[in-house]
């Protein structure tokens, strides 16, 4: 290896160690800041809404409490599920309230008539697109027939109005007040997830050049820890998705979430082909059953088509289109001249080699970063 080449390899860590930065720095107030953002939120609608409580109409100024209740009830993440979350809930509560005066038709409440409300409310509560509505059913039941007392008509009407005017002060504070938009997380997200890909290559490299077995082995066990990134990553991108709708920020923060979810699809599919090459390695080095091998001739040139295509992937982070061209052009060298080196080459061992299935494997995940590239 050449000191030109020996000092790029020496650079590589630092500069995923800025990027890992970077990233986790941003990620970190990003993750912090809508908590906050929502806290502030949830206690201004309760403020808010205890504040209104008093000037209901009738007998529902004496149940104050429900408002801020219902304002609380209803601070959700984003806006739509806000709408969502309110339209529900007073479902809920209109069901189980009709539940309470089913019983109250019967006379006055028995611990069997209280024991067969509460079992229908369940049954009840089990209904399809009641969402956070369905806990609400026997709740409801049980304040009526516990809290209303001989009055069950005042405050069924109280409870009912209070909650509805919380749920309506929710919405709104949640509509109006610096409605969330989640892009930025779904962005970090795929950042992290890139970069860590592009680590999981670099670590495999490493480790082909090491003595064998390789004293490093943390590698060997990231498989499950990608596929959790993964997960992750695409709920962060339907959370942005959700966060858009309904939400009048969105005009003034246009974002492609159609992208977002190609680069996800993109990231899928190159963690499928970064979790192969890692079992692959990973038989290739401690399993004893697997016959196949790296012949020894082949491990310098695998290893700097691996550090290659983990530096494509880093380069993604940037936008520097020649620089991307320029990296995948010498991936995309490596990796053919190692496949036309194999082709060339005869067998000199009885046992089947593994770096045509490692090549084939950083041959998609080119054809993937090529692919987005052209679409940045």
């Amino acid at each position: 290896m050449t000191t030109a080449e020996e000092a790029t390899q020496a650079g590589r860590p630092s500069l995923f160690r800025r990027s890992w930065g970077v990233v986790a720095s941003n990620a970190s107030v990003v993750l912090l800041w809508p908590r906050l953002q929502l806290a502030v939120k949830a206690g201004l609608a309760a403020g808010i809404a205890f504040a209104i409580a008093p000037l209901m109409p009738g007998s529902a100024a004496n149940y104050p409490y429900y408002a801020p209740l219902g304002a609380l009830v209803v601070m959700y993440e984003n806006v739509a599920g806000s709408m969502r979350q309110g339209v529900q809930t007073l479902v809920g509560l209109a069901i189980g309230i009709g539940l309470a005066f089913v019983l109250f038709l019967r006379g006055s409440p028995t611990p069997l008539t209280v024991a067969l409300v509460m079992a229908l409310g369940v049954v009840l509560a089990g209904l399809p697109k009641l969402g956070a509505g369905r806990d609400w059913i026997p709740t409801a039941a049980l304040l009526v027939l516990l809290v209303g007392g001989h009055d069950p008509d005042q405050f069924s009407f109280g409870y009912l109005l209070q909650m509805g005017a919380g749920v309506s002060v929710g919405i709104l504070v949640n509509l109006l007040v610096f409605p969330p938009l989640h892009f930025r997380a779904a962005e970090l997200s795929i950042a992290e997830l890139r970069l860590a890909l592009a680590r999981q290559l670099s670590d495999m490299a490493k480790a082909l050049k090491e003595s064998w077995p390789p004293e490093h082995k943390e590698w060997s066990r990231q498989s499950d820890t990608l596929e959790s990134s993964v997960r992750s990553v695409r709920l962060a991108v339907e959370k942005a998705d959700a966060s858009r709708r309904a939400n009048p920020r969105r005009r003034l923060h246009p974002r492609d979430i159609e992208r977002d979810y190609r680069n996800l699809r993109d990231l899928e599919r190159m963690t499928f082909h970064v979790q192969d090459v890692t079992q692959v390695l990973s038989d290739v080095i401690w399993a004893t059953d697997t016959p196949f091998v790296v012949p020894d001739e082949y491990v310098e040139p695998l290893a700097d088509a691996m550090f290659a295509v983990g530096d494509v992937l880093r380069a993604l982070q940037e936008e520097e289109p020649e620089r991307q061209s320029e990296l995948s052009e010498e991936a995309v060298t490596a990796v053919k001249s190692l496949m036309a080196r194999l082709g060339a080459a005869e067998v000199e061992t009885d046992a089947p080699s593994a770096v045509e299935s490692i090549l084939l494997s950083l041959h998609r995940m080119l054809r993937v970063a090529r692919a987005f590239a052209k679409q940045a």
